[in-house]
């Protein structure tokens, strides 16, 4: 995932200028002008417009007339002499007849517009005979009627799709008491989380726990999305916290509204929302969390109208205009933006029939296949203008990361059908492996950054994903080295596992270094804070289900401890500013992240195997599971749009 870290700061924003009766207390009286009087001025001058329109209408004698209900029609004008050849252009059938009965035709219109007139001027005076309250509530209704129609119009019944055989969405209790115990402990801190957000920020995106009210940042642009509410579905759902589930499921049907005038992030829209929607609805089977998710991925969609086809960073929901952010590299896109979408879209193409989000999809994994890699490597920043690199920064940490994990991830998903995705993926690990994975001199396996020809040697909380993602793409690699992935994913689990035990509250630091004697600390202190973040335990989880080594519930218990002494407040949790201080400043942010990624993870953590089984179900970067599309057993063969 590559929230905050690769967001610009929300700049300064000016209070919203009230330009209401209040604002010029002087002038309350002339601008209450009497509706009523407005109302009639509005009908006179439509009423003398017509008139007017009608004494200019040119001579009906003189040309067809479509508009009246009448039967002339224009028919072809043949000169019989010179052989039935068209030479005369065309003739009104009925020429000839009286002109007594176009004068009767013209006299019968009049009439008809007089009538309307009569009706439209007693309409109006029974309007002004009602009270200013009446005429509002009116108004009102005719408001909620094309509401109403355009909701119909967007929730059109989609075709009916066989759902994959869905298997382990409610089981995983444990048989041992003490890992049941630590299991419920996490399930009271889910709720503590929810039951906060649903006291406090109830439709709001996130949750300030200290401030007790509402959060927002700029990648969900300026609208009250409920992004906690969608983020965190599918942790209820299978955590049996079904109350829970149905309180937003109740929220979204009813005011999950995406025809805003909201600029937001493609990329984290794409991996909350629509990861989120789609998992709530394979987990539950309710509709209404498809239709949503099809209906934002329709806003999204003008995102990629650019010259390349690779899609703008943010998008208008309601405009469909596009832009990328100011400080990426010379108006570029972002590779872990652009190249983490796959997963979803292949679903969304599955469930709709609609080829168009497959072949979006598709379009830029075609591209990046035809580009040069310097030293095999992706860079972070690609131009949609031009369709070549930015600046030759690669990293598999923030700007970089989920891009890596989508290619095996499309393969997986794929029930491993997508061999073009592993190709791609088992290339760029080589790459990655020989340029950028390096051993401390204190013996910690770390992932550094490629800048401008050399290595950086630091890594992120964000890099700390790959242990995992190497123990998951271990089976199915190149030339039997099954073993050597999950030994590397075991070795970036102890690093950042030292980066989490290295410091005063056991919790990681953002970003941490390998220079001389400093080894999986932070030095500069804007990277010395926690964010509820999940990445490291991710690795713990996936570590634990390919190897059942005891030591990575133990870690896991370590960072479920930690985060409840030290980032839990009553108004629910927060994150640090200084994981090395033994008293630290809170952020006063409740991350939607926390509820979809940090809390699942732990959950599976301690539970069984059973419970979201891996040869089934495959997680997003948000951690919110889909299904493995088995060919076998689904019509997805079948599908045009997956062929």
């Amino acid at each position: 995932m590559t929230t905050p870290a690769l967001l610009p700061l929300s700049g300064r924003r000016l209070p919203p200028l009230n330009l209401g009766a209040s604002a010029f207390p002087h002038h309350r009286a002339t601008l209450r002008l009497s509706e009523k009087f407005i109302l009639l001025l509005i009908l006179s001058a439509f009423i003398t417009l017509c008139f007017g329109a009608f004494f200019f209408l040119p001579d009906s004698s003189k040309h067809k007339r479509f508009d009246l209900g009448l039967e002339d029609v224009l028919i072809p004008h043949v000169d019989t002499s010179k052989g039935g050849k068209n030479l005369g252009g065309f003739l009104i059938h009925g020429q000839g007849h009286d002109e007594h009965r176009h004068r009767e035709e013209e006299e019968r219109l009049r009439n008809k517009i007089r009538a309307d007139h009569e009706k439209a001027l007693e309409e109006a005076k029974e309007k002004l005979k009602k009270s200013r309250d009446e005429i509002q509530a009116e108004i009102q209704t005719e408001k909620n009627k094309v509401v109403q129609e355009l909701k119909k119009k967007d929730s059109k019944p989609l075709p009916p799709v066989p759902l994959p055989n869905l298997i382990g969405i409610n089981s995983g209790e444990p048989a041992d008491p003490d890992i049941r115990e630590k299991r419920n402990k996490v399930k009271e801190m889910m709720k503590h989380a929810w039951d906060n957000y649903r006291q406090y920020g109830w439709g709001h995106n996130e949750l300030k726990p200290i401030a007790r009210k509402g959060h927002s940042t700029n990648i969900f642009g300026n609208s009250q999305l409920g992004a906690t509410i969608v983020d965190a579905l599918d942790t209820l759902y299978i955590m049996g916290l079904h109350d829970e589930f149905r309180e937003g499921q109740e929220w979204i049907d009813k005011n999950l509204d995406f025809s805003v005038n909201s600029e937001v992030s493609v990329f984290e829209v794409n991996i909350r929302f629509i990861g989120g929607l789609l998992a709530a609805y394979y987990l539950s089977g309710q509709e209404v969390f498809k239709i949503k998710a099809v209906q934002l991925a329709g806003k999204l969609l003008p995102a990629f109208n650019t010259p390349t086809g690779i899609p703008w960073a943010m998008v208008n929901l309601k405009s469909g205009v596009g832009r990328n952010w100011g400080w990426a590299s010379a108006g570029s896109s972002i590779l872990a933006e652009f190249g983490t979408l796959h997963m979803e879209f292949v679903h969304l193409s599955y469930l709709t029939g609609d080829p168009v989000y497959y072949n979006k999809v598709m379009h830029i994994r075609k591209l990046l296949q035809k580009m040069d890699r310097p030293n095999g490597l992706y860079p972070n920043y690609l131009n949609p203008r031009t369709g070549r690199w930015g600046q030759h920064h690669t990293s598999v940490g923030g700007l970089g990361d989920s891009f890596y994990e989508y290619l095996l991830k499309a393969w997986l998903m794929s029930d491993k059908m997508d061999t073009e995705a592993r190709k791609m993926y088992d290339d760029a690990i080589e790459a990655i492996e020989k340029h950028l994975i390096r051993k401390s001199n204190g013996g910690l396996t770390f992932i550094g950054e490629w800048k401008n020809g050399h290595l950086e040697r630091k890594m992120g909380h964000l890099t700390c994903f790959a242990g995992g993602m190497f123990a998951l793409g271990a089976d199915g690699s190149r030339d039997d080295k099954a073993g050597h992935y999950l030994q590397l994913g075991a070795e970036i689990a102890h690093t950042c596992h030292e980066s989490y035990d290295r410091t005063t509250l056991k919790l990681g630091p953002e970003a941490f270094k390998f220079d001389g004697g400093v080894e999986a600390v932070a030095v500069r202190q804007n990277e010395k804070y926690y964010i509820l973040r999940p990445e490291v335990i991710e690795t713990y989880w996936y570590m634990w289900r390919f190897t059942h080594d005891p030591k990575y519930r133990q870690w896991g218990w370590e960072a479920t401890q930690a985060i409840d002494k030290y980032c839990r407040v009553s108004g629910g949790f927060s994150g640090v500013k200084d994981v090395y201080s033994s008293s630290p400043t809170y952020d006063d942010v409740q991350q939607s992240f926390f509820l979809a990624e940090t809390l699942k993870y732990l959950y599976l953590l301690f539970s069984n195997d059973d419970l979201l089984p891996l040869d089934n179900w495959v997680f997003n970067t948000e951690a919110h599971p889909l299904p493995v599309l088995h060919l076998a057993n689904t019509t997805l063969s079948g599908n045009p749009a997956y062929r």
